[in-house]
């Protein structure tokens, strides 16, 4: 869990436990955000995101422990406008132009941005007068972040905000995500696009099992699982005697003539191999995010304790 010292953080999950029944959606949650962060909110489906979002949007009461925004609950940091949210199952409001919808979700907050200026962040002021339901699934999508936008909040919660969205206007979106962490704000977005994620958040959160598995940066969390990969070919292929305790190693096997190293520190284990053999047709290369995020939620990992240990101090 990352803290903020000396700073009432803008999220904190703390002993959070959600029970549906039997089912424990979240389990047990400790985490914090603090202001100007840009967080990646992953995990498979069931893993507890979706639960988490509506603890933090006060939609939910936890079943133990607390949930705070801006130190005090949810609701009523929502209710004075300090969160925007952009949700899977948004349907505006149809007969309304954009620009009539926004000006009107911008009247019920006590200190909302220009509509001039909401249009411009979310990549719309094209579509200002275009009836929202004559809108197509992406332009839906947009509208739908201008809303988010629209009351100025301090934090920003975003599910799958760029499904929908072509490349380019993916590419503005993030654009406009950058430019709002920089004046303070802090943007929690959860996302299948791991490459997204990977590119786009400044730190990383996956949750399975309604528990914290990972938290930090993305090289962080790819080195903490040994997403590293060093790769040459077998003898008669046979896995060589010593290369599983390699420096850095955290597994070897061979396969179709190769033998593969899972390494949490590549150019360690490149250089101690080259000292045990002669390696030949070597291959170093450095993981995604995409197989960092499997090898993290498949179950013996699951049970795991976080991939990357606590922060004393918010990035």
């Amino acid at each position: 869990m990352t803290t903020t010292r000396g700073h009432t953080p803008v999220v904190a999950f703390r002993g959070a436990v959600k029970e549906y029944g039997a089912v424990r959606a979240v389990d047990g949650l400790d985490l914090e955000f603090a202001a100007g962060e840009r967080v990646a909110l992953l995990g498979r489906n069931g893993a507890g995101k979706s639960t988490s979002i509506a603890l933090m949007l006060g939609l939910e009461e936890p079943t133990a422990g607390t949930v705070e925004l801006f130190g005090g609950p949810p609701r009523e940091r929502v209710e004075s406008g300090r969160v925007g949210a952009m949700l899977q199952d948004f349907k505006p409001v149809s007969r309304l132009t954009v620009r009539e919808l926004i000006g009107f979700v911008a009247s019920a907050y006590p200190a909302p941005l220009p509509v001039a200026d909401v249009l411009d962040l979310a990549g719309i002021s094209h579509l200002a007068k275009r009836r929202v339901e004559k809108l197509s699934g992406g332009q839906t999508q947009r509208v739908c972040f201008a809303v988010a936008l629209a009351g100025d909040p301090d934090l920003l919660v975003l599910d799958e905000p760029t499904a929908a969205l072509d490349v380019q206007a993916r590419q503005e979106f993030w654009t406009a995500m950058r430019a709002l962490t920089d004046r303070g704000k802090t943007v929690l977005f959860s996302t299948h696009y791991l490459e997204e994620a990977d590119r786009n958040a400044d730190r990383i959160v996956v949750i399975d099992h309604g528990r914290l598995i990972a938290d930090g940066g993305s090289a962080e969390i790819k080195r903490a699982v040994g997403s590293g990969r060093v790769s040459f070919d077998a003898v008669d292929g046979a896995l060589p005697e010593g290369v599983d305790t390699l420096p850095g190693v955290v597994g070897a096997e061979t396969a179709d003539g190769r033998v593969r190293l899972r390494t949490t520190d590549p150019d360690a284990t490149t250089v101690a191999l080259v000292g045990l053999l002669l390696p030949r047709n070597l291959e170093v290369t450095q993981a995604g995010l995409e197989e960092a995020f499997l090898t993290l939620t498949s179950e013996p990992a699951a049970s795991g304790t976080p991939a990357v240990a606590e922060k004393g101090a918010a990035r």
